[in-house]
């Protein structure tokens, strides 16, 4: 089916082979060694396509605009773009989740009775550290604001390449020690510039979040916002509950 939604797209679309082209190549995977390191990666959906194939296009058609503007224009064209055309990504993409499927499939039977038990614990082990990892990168291709830095973090950012030391470690260490002698006059400077940032860092959040809302990625939101949202609506209903009544 995926193969056949794969030639409709190419035959209507011709010249977008390169959104096509799959990531995925059962037998050339398959010829690599089984180990747990070396098990198939998630395919990505179809909407990450299309941010990861669009994203030069705007950054060289806005040169001056940030990741946050980007990515909102992206999910606004994401929004736009025709059925016909969203073909092509979801085409794309289910070609490669049937491709993960079989992967999957061959790698699981390879694998020895006790290998089967050391990689259920491995897993278990690392199943959250996966999680992690997975969010972090897909926000970060979807714009996620950076979090923002503490007084001592700009402190160090402001005077890593003349402190004293060889390595990295050393320069972090001394600047650490510099960092406690200094008054409090001395650092209020830096307490403000990360008061200044937390400002930037809740602004910017509030505008990708919403953003994630419209392109249907609620489960990228913060609790807190979700529960914000979650009074509020409740508050307006009962607000119209009492205006009707």
């Amino acid at each position: 089916m995926a193969a056949a939604l794969l030639g409709r797209a190419l035959a209507a679309f011709p010249s977008a082979r390169h959104i096509l082209r799959t990531t995925y190549s059962v037998e050339k995977w398959f010829s690599k060694q089984i180990s747990s390191g070396n098990s198939p990666k998630p395919p990505l959906t179809a909407y990450i396509r299309f941010v990861k194939d669009q994203q030069p296009v705007f950054r060289k058609q806005s040169p001056d605009l940030g990741i946050l503007e980007i990515t909102k224009k992206i999910a606004h064209a994401w929004k736009e773009l025709p059925a016909s055309e969203k073909q092509l990504y979801e085409a794309a993409a289910e070609v490669d989740r049937q491709a993960y499927k079989e992967e999957l499939a061959l790698y699981q039977a390879q694998l020895s009775p006790t290998e089967r038990v050391a990689l259920k614990e491995e897993k278990r082990q690392k199943q959250a550290k996966r999680r992690a990892y997975k969010k972090k990168r897909e926000t970060t291709v979807l714009g996620k604001p950076k979090r923002p830095r503490s007084s001592f973090n700009i402190f160090m950012a402001e005077h890593f390449q003349e402190a004293k030391g060889i390595s990295g470690q050393a320069k972090m260490k001394n600047l650490f020690e510099e960092w406690k002698n200094l008054s409090s006059s001395q650092k209020q400077t830096y307490v403000q510039l990360a008061e200044d940032d937390k400002v930037r860092y809740e602004n910017e959040m509030k505008l990708w979040e919403e953003q994630m809302v419209e392109v249907g990625r609620e489960d990228l939101i913060r609790f807190k916002s979700k529960h914000k949202k979650s009074t509020t609506a409740k508050k307006n209903s009962e607000k119209s509950l009492k205006e009707k009544s």
